[in-house]
């Protein structure tokens, strides 16, 4: 059996508990991220006035769905063994079981009110874990009119009749990724992204006084992966869009934290099935936001001869996200791999999300 870069087994030389020593430490400070984050939530109650922050966040373009396997299942990712570089934008710890030497990926998401989130991933397989980069742009489109209040008949006046050029708002995220295989069960991983939205500027008075409406930060996202031994049976935990606070012109915000706890397992583990034949991992996952209440995601993924896959999933509760549905082809050479993802989100009124994605591994 071929050993994982990064996996220790049998017994260890006294390199190998140098580099054990290493990873433990990194456990140790995914552990204290995740304790923290746990803290954090259990404060989110704001027990002066009896409320909860309930929509209270910004930068939402980070909680975007931005990968089509992922979406299919309603985003029940995060205990799934990803097996490229987009892992690094739901839980990087799973890049440490990354087969390929590279992997990279490019992908659309058209989201509601003409809004298109474009994303790439790069990462690469080492002696010292899988080291990788992302990259999300957010275009929110053209045609949007900026007013301000006017004593006029209408009560507002236009950008343009004050000659300044409309809003063209913005947002990016560059990340730099870690995921590392520490033993043959267990791994972590975690992201260090530039986060930016730019507003572009406000006007403030009807002279056309204007002031930048932008922010920027660094945020993280930490990640831990547990293989059980049980058949195929995962576990998984994730904090994602840890960051300090931000302020725009006079309004504090911070960004959507999250926090997951996932499981996941190829259910025809429990039968005599040939597993390279047909596959069908079931998630289950828990995400307690920063902004909302908790929500409870479900997603099967249904995979023939490991080339087809057949998706599906749901989030409860939401107001207007309905069931998510996607599929996926992949071809493997001894040289190269490909795979092509696409997934259908219905959103009630807004009519349906559609993302598409392609990878290529070697």
């Amino acid at each position: 059996m071929r050993r994982l870069p990064g996996v220790f087994s049998g017994a260890l030389t006294k390199k190998d508990s140098m580099t054990y020593l290493r990873y433990t430490t990194l456990i140790a400070l995914a552990a204290l991220a995740v304790f923290t984050a746990s803290q954090t939530f259990a404060q989110i109650t704001t027990e002066d006035v009896g409320t909860d922050k309930l929509a209270q966040t910004n930068f939402k373009f980070l909680k975007v769905s931005v990968h089509p396997r992922s979406a299919g299942q309603s985003d029940a990712i995060t205990a799934s063994e990803f097996n490229s570089s987009a892992a690094m934008f739901y839980n990087p710890a799973a890049m440490g079981w990354m087969e390929s030497r590279f992997s990279a990926g490019f992908g659309i998401t058209n989201w509601i009110a003409d809004i298109t989130y474009n994303t790439a991933s790069a990462a690469i397989r080492t002696n010292y874990g899988v080291f990788g980069a992302s990259l999300l742009f957010a275009d929110y489109g053209g045609g949007i009119i900026g007013t301000i209040v006017a004593p006029n008949e209408r009560g507002y006046q236009e950008y343009s009749e004050l000659g300044v050029s409309n809003p063209d708002p913005s947002a990016m995220a560059i990340g730099l990724g870690y995921g590392v295989a520490v033993t043959d069960r267990f791994g972590v991983g975690g992201n260090a992204k530039y986060v930016l939205q730019d507003l572009t500027d406000a006007v403030l008075s009807s002279d056309g006084t204007t002031e930048a409406n932008s922010a920027s930060t660094v945020a993280f996202d930490f990640g831990l992966l547990y293989k059980t031994g049980f058949r195929s049976l995962n576990l998984a935990m994730t904090v994602r869009n840890f960051s300090r606070e931000l302020r725009y012109v006079q309004e504090n915000f911070e960004l959507p934290l999250t926090f997951n706890v996932g499981v996941s397992m190829n259910m025809l583990d429990l039968t005599a099935m040939d597993p390279n034949v047909h596959a069908l991992r079931v998630s289950l996952e828990a995400e307690r936001p920063r902004d909302f209440a908790e929500q409870l995601k479900a997603g099967g993924e249904y995979t023939f001869m490991n080339i087809v896959s057949l998706r599906a999933g749901y989030t409860y509760p939401t107001d207007v996200q309905g069931v998510s549905l996607g599929g996926g082809l992949k071809y493997d050479t001894s040289a190269i791999g490909f795979s092509a993802d696409y997934a259908y989100t219905a959103f009630d009124i807004f009519g349906a999300v559609h993302r598409m994605g392609v990878s290529l591994s070697f």
